[in-house]
């Protein structure tokens, strides 16, 4: 009997034997194709790498443009790399394709390119049949010199797991911006509203800045953007690129109040749900003093939240006096809210 998919992400198991039958022709310039919880792929063009990153934003409508550029941003800069040029894909629903939106989300992009020095340099625009929202598709390219390259997979037993910033700040300003109006209805105040509105901006869902202060340690065994599936899958995601376990503590992670309201009402879990703005690095503890220093000196919130394990360990999260298997959102929260 064939499987039909839920909302979110396909699940681990299956995508991963999906991309290691479907490769296509062999290229002795990939240095990183596709792999779970790899962020980006490597290409090798001489002297450095070439580091490319595709994202779609499905679930946001209000500001997507930002959202694409930065979502695009984060998973190449995880990967140690500069981002430099990006283009998307535009598809708008049918019946709605206003002038005014279409250039919105031009606007929307140009601005967010023009706040982390990158070149939009392109891409494709239409109006499609069948949807009802509209959907841009990034594609993001950055470079790296070869020596200064990080990825995923690298994360090693008894290195510390940072949390960078917050969670879920993608996810918090999602519900605000899309789902304003019910929450109005429940007695929240437009301040609340408002202010977590403006998460998409302020702590904002960029990590750009947070993972250049980690690349330039020359340390930092591993970095990861957590997106769907929030925190939870992001740290199921490393330990999967990495071969490892890894163990967390609940009450070391730093949740947004906003997050904890929202989520508490429509009856969700702020572990599962979209995490852009959060970065995990995982770090030797020899170094891991120092980067958090480093944070400190720049103004952004970063905690210990726990520490890579053998594989045999598994992957763990203590709340309370308990600890269990760290759950899995192979759905993000956020898809039972469309």
């Amino acid at each position: 009997m064939d499987i039909i998919f839920p909302l979110g992400k396909l699940r681990l198991e299956i995508l991963a034997r999906l991309l290691a039958r479907y490769r296509g022709a062999d290229d002795k310039h990939v240095i990183l194709g596709g792999a779970i919880g790899e962020d980006a792929a490597i290409l090798d063009i001489g002297d450095r790498y070439l580091v490319a990153k595709t994202d779609p934003i499905t679930f946001a409508t209000d500001q997507i443009g930002w959202y694409a550029v930065n979502v695009n941003a984060n998973d190449v800069a995880v990967m140690g790399a500069t981002p430099r040029w990006m283009m998307a894909t535009i598809l708008l629903p049918e019946g709605k394709a206003s002038l005014g939106l279409v250039e919105g989300i031009f606007a929307q992009m140009d601005a967010a390119c023009k706040d982390l020095g990158i070149a939009l340099v392109g891409g494709h625009t239409e109006v499609t049949p069948a949807l009802p929202r509209p959907i841009v598709v990034g594609t993001l390219l950055g470079e790296v010199e070869k020596d200064r390259l990080i990825h995923t997979g690298n994360a090693q037993p008894g290195d510390e797991i940072l949390l960078v910033k917050s969670i879920a700040i993608e996810g918090t300003a999602i519900i605000a911006r899309e789902r304003g109006d019910e929450l109005r209805a429940r007695g929240y105040s437009e301040d609340v509203i408002g202010r977590a509105r403006n998460f998409l901006f302020d702590p904002g869902i960029s990590v750009v800045a947070a993972a250049q202060i980690a690349a330039e340690t020359k340390k930092v065994h591993a970095m990861h953007d957590p997106t769907e599936g929030g925190l939870a899958m992001g740290l199921h995601e490393l330990a999967y690129a990495s071969g490892t376990g890894l163990w967390v503590d609940r009450a070391r992670i730093r949740i947004l109040p906003e997050c904890i309201e929202f989520c508490r009402e429509f009856g969700l879990d702020p572990l599962g749900l979209i995490a852009s703005g959060a970065l995990l690095v995982a770090v030797p503890p020899d170094t891991s003093a120092r980067l958090q220093h480093l944070y400190a000196q720049a103004g952004i919130p970063c905690s210990v939240i726990g520490h890579v394990t053998p594989p045999e360990e598994g992957i763990r999260i203590k709340n309370g006096g308990v600890t269990r298997d760290l759950p899995r959102f192979d759905a993000d929260e956020i898809t039972r809210l469309f």
